[in-house]
């Protein structure tokens, strides 16, 4: 089947990538279209198969119970990462290590979750995600039963450095996972739905762990992570499917010879063909992308075959797979993409470095167990920040792409890092110059909510952008994203303490905010010079995806 697809039309290397046609406006392009009476202009990209096996194909419960899958595992490794914010003290107490010795724990911890992707995500395409994702549960599982044992600095750092390697997963192979089952105009709300698991999980952990360390100590914060992490294995292991599917590239030329009558449906006829969720098992060739030498019949997976935990065979080039991010490096849009996400991060490591500094000192005073509850703000913050980003800005992305004669360029989401130029330097004074004046606990608590909800919204867009840009290329460029950020992160973890304390909040912080200001200001640069970025680089891009095929590992 796949053979098939990979022949239904042929590469056009003139065309820009990321630059897709979205929005049939005048009712003349022939290829699949949105079901809904709002939507049904809307073309979708990338072109499904007539396969129900196909992602793109899966009934709304079966995408939406895959979803609920990449939540749960997003959220209980989440947990598991930073479930220590807010009990650094009394870890401290206990085994005579300095919160300079934990500290450097986690910014290891994170440095090699970003390093550890460019093995993950190979093997992720070699194998398959399902394994990576189960192993992945597994393993921080059998770490966090090990950290409260872990009492010496060199047992810490290398118990942060594993967590950190096998962790990895989570911060660039589910945004492929999205991508594998929705289509273009719907991804940015599941994006925004990840946005939240991945960063609500990290303001999440603090609140409980505070509560715990109080009840139980902080070892059993560590204990309760490993019983989350074993129910998020389980539910993951009988319910999580297999994504990765080999289709054509999306830059394909589709003229009425490859799509013999996939014309768009007039309103009010809206067959069950041009509707993905309701494709029939045997689907005669008129009806279809796939050639019209006969029908094609295909047998869907039953349950047992669902759970099998290796996909199908392919040419093992797993050690190429493994080095070809480092090549993306030489495509722009990668690379900003990689800076606006780890730049928006890093306000999130500034918040946590200091928010138990300035909570627990005098005149806030507050317990550790209200440092973990003050976290309730940034969980709201970073609600708020990906509903605006994900649901808001998918239609705000097909209203430009309405007005762009039906063309969608990926900068146009980026307009929506407009509401960030206000988030980032107002929360950042905020919270720096509000806490050198002692302004009322409450302004503070607002201050870290508004700093997570910009954090959200970088990480959607960042990363939307990133896959919107270059899809056919998205596996391995969101390593490259994620290893710029993480490089940042892991940076600024050693910096932010000591420029605290030697410039003094209220300077710092007004820093702060214009640094903010002027990374932010970058996306109008990407707006005006992104696509002129991509028509330089095609030949690149399109080289990259030929070797994807020939690896076998065209997604």
């Amino acid at each position: 089947m796949e053979d098939a697809e990979q022949h239904q039309g042929h590469l056009d290397e003139s065309a820009i990538p990321g630059t897709v046609h979205l929005v049939d406006l005048e009712g003349t392009i022939r290829a699949k279209h949105a079901s809904g009476t709002q939507l049904k202009d809307v073309v979708l990209v990338p072109a499904p198969s007539s396969d129900p096996d196909d992602p793109l194909n899966w009934s709304p419960r079966r995408k939406l119970l895959s979803i609920t899958s990449l939540s749960m595992y997003t959220l209980m490794v989440g947990i598991a990462s930073a479930a220590i914010y807010s009990v650094l003290e009394p870890i401290s107490e206990d085994t005579g290590l300095t919160l300079a010795d934990l500290n450097a724990g986690t910014g290891y911890m994170f440095l090699f979750f970003g390093w550890g992707c460019l093995f993950w995500q190979a093997i992720a395409l070699q194998y398959g995600k399902r394994p990576v994702y189960l192993f992945s549960m597994l393993a921080t599982l059998g770490i966090m039963i090990w950290v409260p044992h872990a009492t010496s600095n060199g047992a810490w750092i290398g118990s942060k450095i594993l967590q950190g390697f096998v962790g990895a997963p989570i911060e660039s192979l589910c945004e492929i996972s999205i991508t594998d089952i929705y289509f273009t105009h719907e991804r940015g709300t599941y994006m925004g739905l990840y946005a939240f698991m991945l960063a609500g999980s990290n303001f999440l952990a603090p609140v409980f762990a505070g509560f715990i360390n109080d009840g139980q100590g902080w070892k059993w914060v560590m204990y309760w992570c490993a019983i989350f992490l074993a129910i998020g294995f389980v539910f993951c292991f009988f319910f999580m499917e297999e994504t990765n599917y080999d289709r054509a590239p999306l830059e394909m030329v589709a003229t009425s010879d490859d799509i013999p009558g996939t014309a768009t449906p007039k309103e009010g006829e809206l067959s069950t063909s041009s509707d993905p969720e309701k494709s029939p098992a045997i689907i005669p060739p008129s009806t279809t992308n796939e050639p019209t030498s006969g029908v094609i019949e295909y047998k869907p997976k039953t349950y047992t075959q669902k759970l099998s935990l290796l996909d199908k065979k392919r040419p093992f080039h797993l050690f190429r797979m493994m080095l070809r991010p480092l090549l993306f490096f030489s495509l722009p849009s990668v690379v900003y993409a990689g800076f606006s996400y780890g730049s928006n991060l890093i306000w999130f490591n500034v918040l946590n470095g200091t928010a138990s500094l300035i909570l627990s000192a005098p005149p806030y005073s507050f317990s550790s167990s209200m440092v973990g509850l003050s976290y309730l703000s940034p969980l709201i913050g970073v609600a708020c920040g990906s509903l605006y980003s994900g649901v808001l800005g998918d239609r705000i992305v097909l209203h430009l792409a309405r007005r762009n004669s039906g063309v969608l360029e990926p900068e146009h989401r980026l307009w929506l890092f407009s509401a960030s130029l206000l988030l980032i330097p107002g929360s950042l004074i905020l919270w720096g110059v509000g806490a050198a004046h002692h302004v009322h606990w409450f302004g503070l608590v607002f201050a870290m909510g508004v700093i997570a909800a910009s954090n959200a919204i970088g990480v959607q867009l960042s990363v939307t952008y990133c896959i919107d840009s270059y899809k056919d290329l998205s596996g391995e460029a969101m390593v490259t994203v994620i290893i710029i950020r993480n490089t940042m992160s892991f940076a600024i973890g050693y910096g932010v303490t000591p420029w605290v304390k030697n410039m003094g909040y209220q300077n710092a912080f007004i820093l702060a905010a214009f640094a903010g200001l002027a990374q932010v200001l970058t996306f109008l640069a990407v707006v005006k010079w992104g696509k002129g970025w991509r028509n330089m680089t095609k030949k690149r891009y399109y080289k990259f995806v030929k070797e994807s095929e020939t690896l076998g590992v065209g997604h």
